[in-house]
C-alpha cells in the first residue's frame, strides 16, 4: 500500500536542464506534502523553548525526520529494494534500501572458522569475489548529518542526482562497478524520533542546543555530555530533563551495546543483516568532527590487524578526495590524507561488525550544521548544509570507488 499517490515527474526527460531540476524538486516536494510535522516534545515538557526553534529556512534536500524518510522510501525508490530489517527497542521499523544482487550461496564455516582455516573465502562462499558495501546513518539519533547524507546518496543511486539536483557521475560509475550496496538511513529510529526538530538553527560557535538534543541533560539542566554519556548504559531517562538522541528507547547507546551479552534489537538487526550480506566495506556516519580541525574525519577502527593496511589506503583515498574538493582544513593532500597514527582504538559497534562478518567497518565523523568549530589555523570553520551534503557524497564516492578498484575482503586480507 502506498503512503501517498506517486508524484508525477512531468516527463522530466523531455524538459531542458533547468526544467528537469525544477520538476525534480516539485516531485520531491510532492512526496513530502503529507509528512507530519516534527513530533511535539510532550514526553519531555521541560525542553527550553529556545531550543525548540527550527532553522529559519530548511532546504528541501535536508531530509532528516523519520516520517519524511519513510515517505521518500515509499514513493521515490524504484531502482532499489526497500525492506524492514528489524525493529527498535521502541517497536519502530528499521528500513534499508539495497541495490544490486547479493552474494549467492553460503560458505562452509563461520567467519572465525575461516580465519582458523586461513582462507576467508570459506566463509564468504562461492561469490567471494563480489564487492559489497553497507552504509548507515543515525546510530545516534541526534546526529542529522549522516542521515541526510545517506538519503542524498539514495537519491543519487536512484536518479544520478542528489536531492538538490546536482549530478554525481562518479557515484553512478562506482555503483555500476560494485555488486551490492545496502543503505540504512537511520539505525536508531527511537533516538531520531525523540528529537523534535528537522533542522537546528545555526548558532555560531555555541553548541549547547546540539549537545542538549544529542547527548542530553540531567534533571537539573546540566549537560550529560561526551564522554559521560557512555558512563551510563542504559541511561535512566527518569534522571534526565531530556535524554538526547544517543540512546534507543531502552536507554542504550547502540554504538556501545553489550555485543556479547544482552544485545539491543537494533544491534541484532545489523548483525543479522551483515551475516546475510557479508559486506567488504561499511561506513558508519556520525556527527562529531574534532573541534580544532572541524572537518570530516575517519577514525581508525579497533579491527583485525590484517585489515589495517587496507584502512590506511582507504583513509588516504577518502581524505584525498575531500581535500581536492576543498572540504578539509587545508589544500595540502599530504597533510590531510595522512592516516592517523596507530594508537589504542576502543571496541565499539564497528569492531563487533568486523568480527562478526569480516568487513572493514569504519566510523566517519562530520561537522554539525548547527555550530562551528575551528580549522587548523584556529579560524572559525562553518559548514553549510550544502557543504555537508557534498562532504558526505564525496566520501561515499571515494569509498565506493576504492571498493570497485581494490576488490573486497577476499583480496585485502584473504587469510
Amino acid at each position: 500500500m502506498r503512503l501517498c499517490p506517486r508524484p508525477s515527474f512531468f516527463r522530466i526527460a523531455s524538459l531542458g536542464r533547468g526544467g528537469r531540476r525544477l520538476a525534480r524538486r516539485l516531485a520531491i516536494a510532492a512526496a513530502f506534502a503529507l509528512v507530519s510535522p516534527a513530533p511535539a516534545a510532550t514526553s519531555f515538557p521541560d525542553i527550553p523553548a529556545d531550543y525548540l526553534r527550527q532553522a529559519e529556512s530548511i532546504p528541501d534536500f535536508w531530509v532528516s525526520e523519520v516520517d519524511a524518510i519513510e515517505r521518500y522510501l515509499a514513493t521515490q525508490v524504484k531502482r532499489g529494494q526497500v525492506e524492514i530489517i528489524g525493529h527498535t527497542a521502541g517497536g519502530r521499523p528499521i528500513r534499508a534500501v539495497s541495490y544490486g544482487k547479493p552474494r549467492q550461496g553460503r560458505g562452509t564455516t563461520t567467519f572465525s572458522g575461516s580465519l582458523g582455516f586461513f582462507d576467508v573465502r570459506a566463509y564468504l562462499g562461492p561469490d567471494y569475489a563480489k564487492k559489497v558495501f553497507v552504509g548507515m546513518g543515525g546510530v545516534h539519533g541526534g546526529e542529522f548529518e549522516g542521515i541526510v547524507g545517506v538519503m542524498n546518496l539514495i537519491s543519487v543511486l536512484e536518479t544520478g542526482h542528489d536531492l538538490r539536483g546536482k549530478a554525481w557521475p562518479g557515484i553512478v560509475a562506482a555503483r555500476d562497478r560494485v555488486d551490492r550496496i545496502v543503505l540504512i538511513p537511520v539505525v536508531n529510529v527511537d533516538g531520531r524520533a525523540r528529537v523534535p526538530l528537522r533542522m537546528e538553527p545555526y548558532l555560531g560557535t555555541d553548541n549547547r542546543a546540539h549537545v542538549y538534543f544529542n547527548t542530553g541533560v540531567w534533571k537539573d539542566g546540566k549537560p550529560i555530555g561526551w564522554p559521560t554519556i557512555k558512563e551510563f548504559i542504559p541511561l535512566d531517562f527518569s534522571r534526565t530533563q531530556f535524554p538526547g538522541g544517543y540512546p534507543n528507547d531502552a536507554g542504550v547507546n547502540i554504538q556501545h551495546d553489550d555485543f556479547l551479552g544482552d544485545r539491543q534489537p537494533e544491534t541484532q538487526a545489523l548483525l543479522d543483516l551483515v551475516a546475510r550480506e557479508r559486506p567488504d566495506l561499511m561506513f558508519n556516519m556520525h556527527t562529531g568532527a574534532p573541534p580544532k580541525n572541524y572537518f570530516v574525519r575517519m577514525h581508525r577502527p579497533a579491527t583485525e590487524a590484517a585489515l589495517l593496511p587496507t584502512f590506511d589506503d582507504l583513509y588516504r583515498a577518502v581524505h584525498t578526495a575531500l581535500t581536492q574538493a576543498g572540504l578539509q582544513s587545508t589544500k595540502d593532500v599530504d597533510l590531510e590524507a595522512a592516516p592517523p597514527k596507530p594508537g589504542s582504538p576502543r571496541m565499539n559497534l564497528d569492531t563487533a561488525l568486523n568480527f562478526h562478518c569480516g568487513a572493514l567497518a569504519v566510523l566517519i565523523e562530520a561537522p554539525s550544521h548547527s555550530f562551528a568549530g575551528v580549522d587548523r589555523a584556529g579560524e572559525v570553520a562553518k559548514h553549510t548544509p550544502e557543504m555537508l551534503v557534498d562532504a558526505h557524497l564525496v566520501a561515499f564516492e571515494a569509498g565506493l570507488t576504492f571498493l570497485a578498484d581494490r576488490g573486497g575482503r577476499a583480496q585485502w586480507a584473504p587469510k
